[in-house]
């Protein structure tokens, strides 16, 4: 028989006839942990909710096309004037900016990964304390209860009904009774029970440890998003590589001009084929996104869960702690059968001093009936979410004995008791509802609740969250659907859904009916919203179901039922008032137990996703149009039109400074998948346009002017017309117009104009109309250009939609 743990305050030892008492192991001394700590016996694994200031300076300073154009920069310095170099500091301010935001960004995380971090409750000097993970040494006595995250290696010292869920390692599923002895692995988690283990490892020497340190740390990496932009740099390098050669082999050996001036125009061609601002402007928007949430509590324990949760079309929602408030309240109690009220209230009084780490339902009872201080438990059985109850065994003070089971009615009473009827009718109302129930069997018998007696109901009353209905309305809008998943009643579980206003709310479906194959559970979960009586293993079963129907899941959850679910889920969504294990694999944790924070997460994505799509189609058109034109003076055999100077200043106008404002920007559209295909089926028919417009002009002006000038006027002319295309794609890429886009817009055309205007501006960047035929030539051609790319993107809408 399991027997509930006590403690023997004066060490002696107990007849056989009593209930057994286990001696309470005091732990270490305050001397021995001082000893500990200084052999460096600690429990010394960073729990890095971010990259180290190191890493994120090296990521930034570090890359691919940092070194070229690094290279290009100090060659500039040797052939040309400083402002044909103005694109190396552009890419030091740019990285600077990327450094800055991301340091503000890990400020932000660590601050909140302090706040969130478990603490563990150790025995020390025989007094239990709570102290951070990294301060845990060897040999320490760390107590455990439902929901507690195992954070070091050990065996198990104590045990009350211990039962440990290890499947997070594992992949077995059953959770583990655990005896004196028994190995505890770091990573597995408190099902039900409780007890204490003793640290046998710490630090790096536990495996375990080091996957959940590496599993922890920030990354930017595992997104559509980061993996779609590095797809295509890398078709940009394979298309840059060639294209430099030949642009350089065509300006130095077979064209015999002017040595500097050949070096300065090559690399005016290699510099603007390098997309390096889309890299930084995605982990810039990140980092912002991350500390706007950060300001509402939200800890984003990786940054792609920004991107993901703004792909989710469904969101499974469990209904205790998300959609009510943790507490509830005791608003009646039935007796049945006769029994008498002032004896069952004493039987609940005894059971709620029976765990000693009552959940939500208990600790309800708790507040309303106060422990018969005569009765003693000799038994327990620890409340688990797969078997809907727990049970204690009492000795009642009197000689008599007495077990009992406390749990969902459903489950402890057989199909068609009369009862039901009347449980129903309350669970309507969207009360809960639990069973006490006496029992003559064994408490660790598999078959406990068989022919139990019932005894009474007791009523309770949820707190429903003020937040929730907004919340849920939210969703609605945004075309998101959202699932109650709950192991409480079903009937009852639907009465709160339908409070909060959510849509299906009066079809509810027990899970205990539901099939059992993937195919077709998916299809009962798209055309119901909320289940009642899940077990966890279904959650998890309904988190697969979903995914294979192609739908993105995101699960919130708080309690240890919740887990399996949030870890199989694209995005898992954790209370910060919830166990240590939800927290611990939930991509996302609020805090502030606020689910009103998660439309707040879900705009931030699409902030991020809709805008960072929008820039990038910038940025690659001028990566295609630039390829394109460096092709094209190969195969003609004239010289690059422009100097270095001249496509900062238009990068700048027409990309950088409006895709910095456009990245920021409010965006409420759903992320939607194929983010290369969407980008490219732009930037494709951008470029080319750009760059037909821009050559034909250059060709124009070509046959117009001559003499020792000409190049100089053939470049402003060129320049023009490449400016007001590349300001026409930014025209479209804005839409829909607001005041503040066009404003951006206007401002960008108005800075070029003053460069056109105010004579040391002309000379600084080497542009200077002359006369009025070639400009308004090339005013003509970009507006051709203009209409094609109107003619070119409305097409691919409908050839190629995303």
């Amino acid at each position: 028989m399991t027997q509930r743990a006590k403690i023997d305050t004066d060490g002696s030892e107990n007849t056989a006839d009593e209930p057994r008492v286990v001696h309470r192991v005091a732990g270490l001394t305050s001397a021995e942990v001082a000893e500990r700590i200084a052999r460096g016996e600690v429990n010394d694994v960073p729990v890095r909710s971010s990259r180290s200031t190191t890493d994120i300076v090296r990521g930034n300073v570090f890359t691919r096309f940092n070194a070229i154009i690094g290279v290009l920069w100090v060659i500039m310095f040797f052939v040309a004037p400083i402002q044909d170099s103005l694109f190396g500091f552009v890419i030091i301010a740019n990285t600077g900016i990327g450094i800055i935001q991301e340091l503000r960004a890990k400020k932000t995380l660590d601050g909140l990964a302090v706040i969130g971090e478990a603490k563990p409750t150790v025995r020390r000097d025989g007094v239990a304390t709570e102290v951070s993970t990294s301060e845990i040494v060897l040999g320490d006595l760390i107590e455990l209860g439902p929901g507690d995250k195992v954070v070091v290696d050990g065996e198990v010292a104590e045990v009350d009904s211990l039962e440990v869920d290890e499947s997070l390692l594992t992949g077995e599923a059953d959770p583990v009774v655990k005896q004196p002895g028994d190995p505890m692995m770091s990573g597995s988690f408190v099902v039900a029970g409780g007890g204490a283990f003793t640290a046998t490892k710490v630090g790096r020497e536990a495996y375990a440890a080091q996957l959940a340190e590496e599993a922890s740390r920030f990354t930017l990496v595992h997104s559509e998003l980061r993996s779609g932009i590095s797809t295509i740099l890398k078709y940009v390098t394979w298309m840059m590589v060639p294209t430099a050669i030949g642009l350089i082999i065509s300006q130095l050996v077979v064209k015999d001009n002017n040595f500097k001036d050949s070096v300065a125009r090559t690399v005016g061609g290699i510099v603007p084929m390098i997309p390096e601002g889309l890299v930084l402007l995605t982990s810039v928007a990140f980092a912002i996104g991350v500390i706007r949430l950060g300001r509402k509590q939200c800890l984003v324990q990786e940054l792609p869960a920004i991107e993901g949760l703004a792909r989710v079309d469904v969101v499974c929602l469990d209904k205790t702690g998300t959609l009510t408030e943790g507490g509830m309240d005791v608003t009646e109690l039935r007796s049945l059968n006769g029994s008498d009220e002032t004896y069952v209230r004493k039987v609940l009084g005894a059971l709620g001093e029976s765990d000693p780490r009552p959940n939500a339902s208990l600790q309800a009872i708790i507040d309303a009936y106060p422990d018969a201080e005569e009765w003693r438990c000799t038994e327990s059985l620890p409340f688990s979410s797969a078997r809907k109850y727990s049970g204690a065994a009492f000795s009642e003070g009197n000689g008599d004995t007495s077990s009992w089971l406390l749990g969902a009615p459903d489950v402890l009473l057989k199909a068609g008791d009369p009862t039901l009827a009347e449980i129903d009718h309350l669970n309507e109302q969207g009360l809960r509802v639990l069973l006490l129930a006496g029992t003559t069997r064994e408490l660790d018998s598999a078959d406990v609740a068989h022919e139990a007696r019932p005894t009474a109901l007791v009523v309770l009353e949820q707190r429903l969250r003020p937040d929730a209905a907004d919340t849920l309305t939210y969703f609605a809008d945004q075309n998101v659907a959202a699932k109650v998943i709950s192991g409480d009643n079903a009937v009852s579980v639907g009465a709160v859904a339908g409070k909060l206003g959510l849509p299906g709310a009066e079809n509810t479906v027990d899970a205990r009916h539901l099939p059992t194959d993937q195919a077709a559970m998916a299809d009962e979960l798209d055309r119901n919203a909320v289940f009642g009586r899940v077990t966890p293993q279904q959650k998890r079963d309904m988190v697969g179901a979903l995914q294979s129907h192609g739908h993105t899941v995101a699960m919130t959850g708080d309690g240890v039922n919740d887990v399996l679910a949030l870890k199989d889920a694209d995005i898992g969504v954790s209370m910060g008032s919830g166990s240590e294990a939800t927290r611990a694999v939930a991509q996302i944790v609020l805090l502030n137990n606020s689910f009103a924070t998660l439309p707040s997460v879900v705009a931030e994505g699409r902030r991020v996703i809709g805008n960072i799509t929008r820039v990038a189609t910038l940025f690659l058109t001028k990566t295609v149009y630039s390829v394109l034109l460096a092709v094209l003076v190969v195969c003609s055999q004239v010289e690059y039109p422009f100097l270095p100077r001249h496509l900062t200043l238009l990068s700048t106008l027409t990309i950088g400074v409006p895709a910095f404002f456009l990245a920021l920007a409010p965006n409420k559209e759903r992320a939607k998948p194929n983010f290369v295909k969407r980008v490219m089926r732009y930037a494709i028919p951008g470029g080319i346009v750009a760059a037909a417009a821009t050559f034909t002009t250059y060709l124009v002006a070509r046959s117009y002017y001559s003499g020792p000038g000409a190049l100089d006027a053939e470049t402003s002319a060129a320049t023009l017309t490449l400016f007001l295309v590349s300001m026409w794609v930014l025209a479209i890429v804005a839409r829909p117009y607001t005041w503040w886009r066009i404003a951006l817009v206007a401002t960008m055309g108005g800075a070029f104009l003053l460069v056109l205007v105010v004579p040391w501006l002309q000379d600084f960047f080497a542009l200077k109309l002359v006369g009025v035929t070639m400009p308004w030539t090339a005013v003509a051609i970009a507006a051709v250009g203009a209409g094609l790319l109107e003619v070119a993107w409305r097409w691919v809408d409908r050839r190629f939609p995303a």
